[in-house]
């Protein structure tokens, strides 16, 4: 399972493309077919939390020459299966901040928030699970 933080620019949209995003803890490995869940990034202006869907393309960016430390990036599109129905951000998570207490919460809070840059993630199947309870 995957999800991703990024700029949307059109909310209501049936498919989503995000363009070279930055991958963390395991996001590299998001391929056709994966589920993911999309959050609009609220240093734009977004909601957290937007849209489920599935990973319709995937493709890794091609190392830029010269630049010995890069994140690794990944180009993808997703259909969307559902729009979220509750609201789940920054403001929600920011109080789950003890990194050990193994809470969904606190997992989505660390890999999102914890350094606010855009990327793709990858979760556990109990921060899937809670995610599915806002659709």
């Amino acid at each position: 399972m995957f999800a991703i933080k990024a700029e949307v620019s059109d909310p209501g949209a049936e498919t989503f493309g995000f363009s070279e995003q930055k991958t963390m803890y395991g996001g590299k490995h998001i391929a056709r077919g994966d589920m993911i869940f999309v959050f609009a990034s609220e240093n734009e202006g977004g909601p957290g939390l937007l849209a489920s869907g599935i990973v319709t393309s995937a493709e890794a960016s091609p190392k830029k020459l010269g630049i010995a430390r890069q994140t690794p990036r990944v180009s993808i599109t997703i259909r969307r299966t559902a729009l979220a129905k509750r609201r789940l951000g920054r403001g929600e998570l920011k109080i789950f901040s003890d990194w050990n207490d193994g809470r969904p919460e606190t997992e989505l809070n660390f890999k999102f928030y914890r350094q606010a840059t855009n990327k793709i993630v990858g979760i556990s199947d109990e921060a899937a699970a809670f995610l599915r309870g806002f659709f």
